[in-house]
């Protein structure tokens, strides 16, 4: 699909629901406690972020959007954290706080990159409580273009439909992200945004993509909305409009890594593509993108526009397999994190040979991992003369991709591999027999941070060059 990213900093959007801070503590459990048979979590960092509402908001503060946000909080320590992040991340803060309340605080014990324990404090919003929320929505409704309810159930949209009421009568786009069960509660709205356990629990279980079409075209009815927007994990996204039209877009994640806040990404893209004019088929399109980068980094985090538009220029090319540097990077960090070796090497890789095959499956089999990095088509002419490449670096990296040994395929503009090598600090840097170690690129900083530099020894007779030469001589 050919489509180009809009202005998001047009758009004028109030966040509204329940707002949290999510709290990550990094620790080790290499051993087992003397005193029961669990692991001793030895603590090393810790890292806070915006959660729930909060994050939704940031995420389009993120790409761009002029971005308010209404919830509450108390006056506490996580209180205090949320107002400043807000004001770095230029969020307009509407926040409400309360005496004897405690703000909304999730704490994840983490290890390896994986979550062990999940500890909230909270407390829910009373319904007096929640009349305040409504009481300062009046004053200040008007002035945004649309309004996005992120309602996790705390308590803060206990009286949503008085909400929606208000912005329909204005004629203000109105987007839900559900979770109180009763989804009547959101009747009227443009568009809400259940998971598909969310949505089966409304409508029953669907066996099959007919009865999902069939039972969301009775919802739709049913809350006279103009679209719903189902996220299914694994099986992507399924979007019906209330005119019948339906559409599905398959879930784009290279590698899931950790689908917290993914939900949020989604419904903030699709709200800030919407504000600004997108349909819904296109807006579903850029969310769908996005929440599959979002499920690629660990935790609550957003995903820029910048990462949006460097896959929109691969998928020009029919999904393209190259990953991208930000990308690869967080994968990287999971394999070292999970004890697997990294290994990388680089080429032009012109045309594809058994020299090639033989080399890269060797390479292989000195680690766990393989990152082959290709030099651009404007590197590979700089190299080889203004004839060369023979396949452009699309079809080069569809043609290593497939190959099993590879696990992932990147390229580079320079013409070495240098500042990539930096980047990706692999635990083997592999290059031919032909180079001395002293020759291989990158080779003092691998060494330097504890790698290993290897050759590998090319079989005989075997180059793109001379495949090229073989071949102009049939002409």
């Amino acid at each position: 699909m050919q489509l180009n990213l809009p202005e998001f900093n047009k758009a004028n959007i109030l966040v509204v629901g329940d707002v949290m801070l999510d709290k990550y503590i990094y620790g080790d459990t290499s051993r087992i406690s003397p005193e029961a048979p669990v692991p001793v979590f030895s603590l090393v960092s810790e890292d806070i972020r915006l959660g729930g509402a909060a994050n939704v908001a940031l995420n389009l503060s993120n790409i761009g959007c002029n971005v308010s946000l209404m919830g509450f909080i108390g006056f506490d320590s996580e209180s205090s954290k949320i107002i400043k992040i807000l004001e770095l991340e230029k969020i307009d803060n509407r926040l409400i706080r309360l005496e004897n309340f405690s703000t909304i605080l999730k704490t994840r014990l983490v290890s390896k990159s994986q979550q062990l324990l999940r500890i909230d404090k909270e407390k829910k919003i009373t319904n007096s409580e929640s009349e305040t929320l409504l009481y300062e929505f009046k004053k200040i409704y008007k002035n945004y273009d649309l309004i996005l309810f992120s309602d996790y159930d705390k308590g803060a949209l206990q009286s949503i439909q008085e909400f929606i009421l208000l912005c329909k009568d204005s004629n203000i786009k109105v987007i839900v992200d559900p979770k109180q069960k009763d989804f009547k509660k959101y009747s009227g709205v443009d568009l809400i945004t259940p998971n598909l356990r969310e949505f089966e629990m409304m409508v029953g279980h669907c066996a099959n993509e007919e009865e999902l079409r069939l039972n969301s075209e009775k919802l739709i009815k049913d809350l006279s909305i103009n679209a719903l927007l189902i996220t299914r994990g694994e099986n992507g996204v399924s979007l019906l409009k209330n005119n019948g039209e339906y559409f599905s877009y398959k879930a784009l994640a290279l590698d899931v890594f950790d689908v917290t806040g993914a939900g949020d990404t989604l419904i903030a893209f699709t709200s800030a593509c919407l504000a600004v004019g997108l349909s819904f088929k296109d807006s579903i399109y850029l969310a769908n993108i996005a929440a599959g980068k979002a499920v690629n980094k660990f935790g609550t985090a957003t995903v820029s526009v910048e990462e949006i538009n460097e896959f929109l220029q691969n998928e020009n090319y029919d999904n393209c397999p190259i990953v991208s540097l930000s990308q690869l990077k967080i994968i990287i960090k999971k394999e070292k994190n999970a004890g697997n070796k990294i290994v990388m090497t680089n080429g032009c890789f012109d045309i594809l040979h058994s020299g090639h095959t033989y080399y890269l499956k060797e390479a292989k089999k000195l680690g766990d991992k393989l990152i082959v990095a290709i030099n651009s088509d404007d590197s590979v002419k700089k190299l080889k003369g203004n004839n060369r490449p023979v396949n452009n670096l699309i079809d080069r990296s569809k043609v290593i991709s497939s190959l099993k040994c590879v696990d992932w395929v990147i390229y580079f503009d320079e013409l070495t591999p240098e500042s990539l090598i930096k980047e990706l600090s692999p635990d083997i840097l592999v290059k031919g027999g032909d180079y001395e170690l002293s020759e291989i690129v990158g080779s003092d900083y691998v060494l330097k941070n504890g790698g290993e530099v290897k050759t590998i020894t090319f079989k005989e007779g075997f180059s793109s060059s001379k495949i090229i030469k073989k071949i102009k001589k049939f002409n």
